[in-house]
């Protein structure tokens, strides 16, 4: 990016963005990408040690500030007293974190579920609504909340993530044209199967379309502020096309169904 392009960028999203998930994978792919573009960072994650770490290895790469809480999402009043304390102003919104419990519905605790609910819904929601306050006073600002091709439809051994990734994608779209007149962009990151150590972990083989933290994180803040959704990569944006468009629902569940079978 050119020295013109990242001055827009700063002052349209700075001085401070916060990504909620930060101290490894996607999360930290953003917070590393926003650094590169001059914003300085709030970074909320649950494991303190490997967070701080992070936070510690961006200082002394990048000219920003960072300020680490932790905190786990799921609980929203704890992560909104730490955000409101902050005496900084928050220009973007990153949610990245995110609960994913897999297997058959059956057998998901109702203590799970609700944390699906609480890490995936509940504090995305909200913190776009605390934050977001803020930005339409000021007539700038942004969202990005992370949405799944698993939310296209529905996806076995997945049902609870899936519904709570479509969630985020609409929850994006509306917020896009509302919010777009006070001048906050808005975006859904639809993305298929990324590079992180919890993807490594649970899924043995490369999925079609597999990306690079990176590369999702590069596509979506590039796309911010153009459109409503951004789905990176060419395979997945035809997957996205082809499952939601094209093929009957059934059809597509089932495709689905072959891909997650073999989660754990």
């Amino acid at each position: 990016m050119n020295l013109r392009t990242l001055e827009k960028f700063r002052t349209k999203y700075g001085p401070y963005a916060l990504v909620a998930g930060a101290s490894e994978g996607l999360g930290a792919a953003y917070a590393e990408a926003l650094a590169k573009r001059g914003l300085n960072l709030v970074l909320i994650a649950r494991k303190k040690d490997a967070l701080e770490a992070f936070g510690k290895a961006i200082r002394e790469k990048y000219p920003v500030e960072v300020i680490c809480l932790s905190a786990d999402t799921g609980d929203y009043e704890k992560t909104k007293n730490l955000v409101t304390a902050l005496d900084v102003s928050i220009g973007l919104l990153v949610y990245n974190a995110a609960y994913c419990p897999v297997g058959l519905f059956e057998e998901i605790s109702e203590e799970r579920l609700a944390q699906v609910v609480a890490v995936n819904v509940k504090a995305p929601l909200l913190l776009a609504r605390l934050l977001s306050q803020k930005m339409i006073e000021n007539r700038r600002g942004g969202i990005v909340l992370m949405s799944s091709l698993a939310g296209t439809q529905g996806s076995p051994k997945l049902v609870s993530y899936a519904a709570s990734k479509s969630f985020n994608a609409i929850l994006a779209e509306g917020l896009w044209q509302e919010l777009k007149p006070h001048g906050v962009d808005v975006i859904a990151c639809v993305a298929g199967a990324i590079l992180t150590p919890g993807y490594r972990q649970a899924q043995q083989a490369k999925a079609p379309g597999t990306l690079t933290a990176p590369e999702v994180a590069e596509a979506a803040l590039k796309a911010l502020g153009k459109y409503p959704i951004v789905v990176p990569g060419g395979v997945n944006k035809l997957a996205r096309f082809f499952m939601g468009r094209l093929l009957p629902r059934s059809l597509a569940i089932k495709l689905m169904s072959a891909n997650t079978g073999s989660l754990t």
